[in-house]
């Protein structure tokens, strides 16, 4: 859900009212593949309920997804192809957010496009700091004072039980539908 926390923690409510509007809910079933690593994507999605296994070719599993957490958000902002495989481990329902639609969205309003984007930054930002901080990278630098290693952002904390809220209301407002 850490995702889920950047990303609804830097929207607004309406921005979530929005989401909702634009994609659709979708059932995927056990054992089924998402997303197959170096597919173009054209979406985005949001894990509403289940569990998605990550996979590296060469590697394996390199993690596993539940609810609130964002799939695609890296092809998403770069079009590249995906870099990883992701498959159903139950029966899950996720948001499916069309590019088309959210662009489309971005264009009618900057704001909305600007708050998402940072928010996907931010996630971006903090996760390329756990990983080059895993790999080694920066060991001789001191951590900021009174912060732990996976410790999350002071500015983040300030929004995690609206973020948690953000997202109970978004599925309310896909199960209404």
């Amino acid at each position: 859900m850490r995702k889920a926390l950047y990303i609804f923690g830097l929207l607004n409510d309406a921005d979530m009212e929005l989401l909702a509007a634009l994609g659709r809910v979708r059932t995927v079933p056990a054992g089924a593949v998402l997303i197959a690593q170096s597919q173009q994507l054209d979406r985005l999605y949001v894990l509403l309920d289940g569990h998605m296994e990550v996979a590296v070719s060469g590697i394996g599993t390199v993690a596993t997804l539940g609810s609130g957490e964002i799939l695609g958000e890296m092809s998403f902002v770069d079009s590249s192809p995906t870099s990883a495989t992701v498959q159903a481990l139950d029966d899950v329902r996720l948001l499916d957010l069309p590019r088309s639609a959210l662009e489309a969205r971005f264009a009618a309003d900057p704001g909305f496009g600007m708050r998402f984007f940072r928010a996907v930054a931010v996630f971006l930002a903090e996760r390329m700091r756990n990983t080059t901080a895993r790999l080694g990278y920066g060991k001789d630098e001191p951590m900021p004072a009174g912060m732990l290693e996976d410790e999350l952002d002071d500015g983040l904390l300030d929004n995690v039980g609206i973020a948690g809220e953000r997202f109970a209301r978004l599925v309310r407002l896909l199960a209404e539908r």
